[in-house]
């Protein structure tokens, strides 16, 4: 979808207060999301960026007839200055200025408020109803979305086929899958699961699937029963018939999406339980339309797909080898051609094409972050070959890329200099790399959460008064979404311990606004380590499974501790030797001078 002149833009919200004017409410709730909550959403989905021009992974739209406000995190607000038309947009941070208040405070009693039922989580819902209900405000169900009709050229819906994701990549097969399911819902006292992420159905049946950019998803239903039999609800022709019979031969009785209402209807007076964090509102309403009872919480399926099995571990490491070498044959192209006539844009695409030439390289998992200089300061920065900036002596450069694999899925972040760096650039630097260091050499009982192994990566920023304005890390899936639930190490956390074969990043940066930005990150799995002759409890800690050197030319030595300085040089020692074979000419020659002992 390529940028929308003003005007456009302009027309297209006066078009939409008056579709809202016909569908009876005042405003009009907009998120960027799809039936099905992906993080990234097909371009039939891109609601969001048709009405606002606004590019960001998260946010949501607020739309009455005489203001418009736009709601995004931290990641996304130096963005969003720069793309939205403020003279016409209101932007606010959608953790401290939430859409409630924005409501509340912008609409007389007894308004209106729209939304669409199969676009909004039900418990996100539940909540805004209380806040908005309490103010005199009424929120109102729409059966069709106004957006969607002034939308006169909205892409197609995506139908991409099906593919087997093989058993011994996936480790388990989908019998057993199912009965692990069905023995987790027997002890929640649940009936039935209604699955309603699109990843959860490619583990639970072994499929993978092209029917979002980036991430292997198939979109399509489940209703996992607790007797261990399932029903599959995808498009005709997605499947191909040998794959269908495969299924099938393994109990799973496959239909036409339009089948799940009549499905639901064999679990009249049943328990259901729905996924707090993707089941819409529309589904919840589905399964009480059914005569069943619908139970709002975890789904059973993302715990047992977070904690990976053998087989997906040796994928991801397998995966990550070769990842790491691409990654240092960039960095080396890297040190030799920049700054040159090179631009982001041009970085980017020689770092893909380094990694397309991979065996089992599929796509990219997520579009390349390649940001110089201020536009790194951007958590979430992204360009266009029309807007990328050039890279320039004496500039930091930030690049947070990532690449599907048939046997894993990668997302690493390294900051190097093009040049020189200045000591504030080495301070800043450094102090990220401690954070970092702390982190991936952590050990924690079992049961911790990461909400409280957040704090051992922001110490030694906090130390100088600064901080970073999003997570230190997020989960990712095996050769599936590059993040994943439901663990993650952040402030706000999630209540998830973290446990043995779940895969994490750990990313801390510094962002200094029209300046430069860093940001270091591997992805660890957690695994059990050995604890110390006194110890009461089981130890947890991190194997690192990315591949690739630190810039040495950035790290002030005199700020590290011994332990980080051991910690690094043990660190680059196994980089070297895992990667030397994988490399030849200069770029070996590159990746034995950036690992030699601090």
């Amino acid at each position: 979808m390529p940028d929308t002149p003003p005007s456009d833009l302009a027309e297209r919200l006066a078009a939409l207060r008056r579709a809202m004017t016909q569908h009876g409410v005042d405003a009009l709730i907009v998120p960027r999301a799809d039936e099905y909550q992906n993080e990234y959403v097909p371009p039939s989905d891109e609601r969001v960026r048709f009405l606002s021009g606004f590019t960001g992974s998260a946010a949501t739209c607020a739309i009455t007839q005489d203001s418009a406000a736009l709601f995004t995190d931290g990641r996304y607000t130096i963005q969003a200055k720069r793309q939205l038309d403020l003279s016409v947009w209101t932007l606010r941070h959608s953790v401290t200025e939430p859409l409630a208040d924005w409501l509340t405070g912008t609409l007389p009693a007894e308004a209106r408020v729209g939304f669409v039922p199969a676009l909004h989580r039900a418990a996100d819902i539940a909540e805004l109803w209380r806040k908005l209900d309490a103010a005199g405000l009424a929120l109102v169900a729409l059966e069709a979305n106004p957006v969607d009709a002034i939308w006169p050229d909205r892409p197609a819906q995506p139908n991409a086929p099906a593919r087997p994701h093989p058993e011994a990549l996936a480790g388990e097969t989908v019998t057993d899958k199912l009965a692990r399911v069905g023995a987790a819902l027997r002890k929640d006292r649940a009936d039935a699961l209604l699955t309603s992420a699109p990843d959860a159905l490619c583990w639970l049946f072994n499929l993978r699937g092209d029917d979002v950019g980036m991430t292997p998803l198939v979109f399509g239903r489940a209703v996992t029963r607790s007797d261990g039999t399932a029903t599959l609800l995808l498009a005709d022709g997605k499947l191909a018939p040998e794959d269908r019979a495969a299924l099938e031969r393994q109990g799973v009785t496959i239909l036409p999406p339009d089948a799940l209402p009549q499905t639901l209807c064999g679990l009249h007076g049943k328990t259901v339980r729905l996924d707090k964090t993707t089941a819409t509102v529309a589904l919840e309403r589905l399964v009480e339309g059914a005569g069943a009872q619908p139970d709002i919480g975890s789904d059973p399926v993302m715990l047992m797909k977070a904690c990976k099995n053998a087989a997906e571990l040796d994928g991801m490491r397998a995966a990550h080898l070769r990842d790491g070498a691409a990654l240092t044959r960039f960095l080396h192209w890297l040190r030799t051609a920049a700054p040159g006539d090179l631009t982001e844009w041009e970085a980017a695409e020689k770092l893909a094409r380094f990694r397309q030439a991979l065996p089992e390289y599929r796509s990219l998992s997520f579009p390349t972050i390649s940001a110089t200089a201020a536009n790194a300061a951007e958590a979430h920065y992204q360009m266009t070959e029309a807007t990328a900036a050039p890279l320039r002596d004496g500039d930091l450069y930030l690049v947070d890329s990532g690449a599907q694999y048939a046997d894993g899925t990668t997302d690493v972040t390294r900051t190097t200099i093009l040049g020189t760096p200045t000591d504030e650039m080495r301070r800043r630097y450094t102090q990220v790399l401690r954070g970092h260091v702390a982190l991936c050499r952590q050990r924690f009982p079992k049961g911790v959460t990461g909400a409280q192994l957040d704090p051992v990566a922001r110490q030694f920023l906090w130390d100088d008064g600064v901080d970073f304005d999003h997570g230190t890390g997020h989960g990712v899936g095996a050769c599936l979404g590059v993040h994943e639930g439901p663990q993650s190490i952040s402030a706000r956390g999630t209540g998830t311990p973290l446990e043995p074969g779940m895969i994490v990043s750990i990313e801390p940066g510094f962002y200094k606004a029209g300046g430069f930005g860093i940001r270091i990150e591997n992805l660890g799995i957690v695994r059990e380590v050995d604890a110390p002759p006194l110890a009461d409890r089981t130890l947890h800690g991190f194997e690192m499974l990315t591949l690739a050197p630190y810039d040495r030319r950035l790290i002030d030595t005199a700020l590290l501790a011994q332990d980080d300085i051991g910690w690094v040089d043990a660190y680059h020692a196994e980089v070297a030797a895992r990667l030397a074979p994988l490399l030849d000419g200069d770029a070996l020659d590159f990746l034995q001078a950036e690992t030699a002992p601090l």
